[in-house]
């Protein structure tokens, strides 16, 4: 680290970022001290990104610009006519990380595992609230659906 003694940085966990500040470096680590709480992890709104697999490159700049707008949760969905029927789980882990890191973020977004469409609909929370885009779906398909869901 180029930081020195008495060089401020910002520390974050679960609950929020600090401002803090390097009091000494010693030989397991470096000392600081905590200054002042400036951002807390309760204004993050719990926003997720349901998606096909598509292709590496398409797919890296979704969860990039998905972590820095704020999404908390991508969810890769199955569908009859999904091209692409894997993703690499951790790659894209390292990718949500870095975009993380690069947009500042307090919390790191999750990833879960492929699911069906209609697994996703059906386990979808109830008071949830669900954006749908797709520019080839038949209304009458995705209203079918959803009227089995109720």
């Amino acid at each position: 680290m180029r930081l020195k003694a008495g060089d401020a940085f910002s520390v974050f966990n679960s609950q929020g970022e600090w401002k803090a500040n390097i009091q000494n470096y010693e030989k397991q680590g470096a000392k600081i001290k905590i200054l002042e709480k400036f951002r807390d992890k309760k204004n993050e709104q719990n926003i997720w990104l349901a998606f096909t697999p598509i292709k590496q490159n398409p797919l890296n700049f979704i969860i990039q610009k998905g972590t820095e707008l704020g999404v908390q949760k991508f969810i890769p969905i199955l569908s009859e006519r999904t091209a692409v029927k894997d993703i690499n789980i951790e790659r894209i882990k390292k990718i949500i990380i870095e975009s993380a890191e690069q947009s500042n973020r307090i919390s790191v977004p999750e990833i879960t595992k492929l699911e069906t469409l209609k697994n996703f609909i059906f386990n979808f929370p109830r008071k949830g609230c669900l954006i749908f885009c797709d520019i080839n779906c038949d209304k009458s398909d995705l209203k079918n659906i959803l009227l089995k869901k109720d």
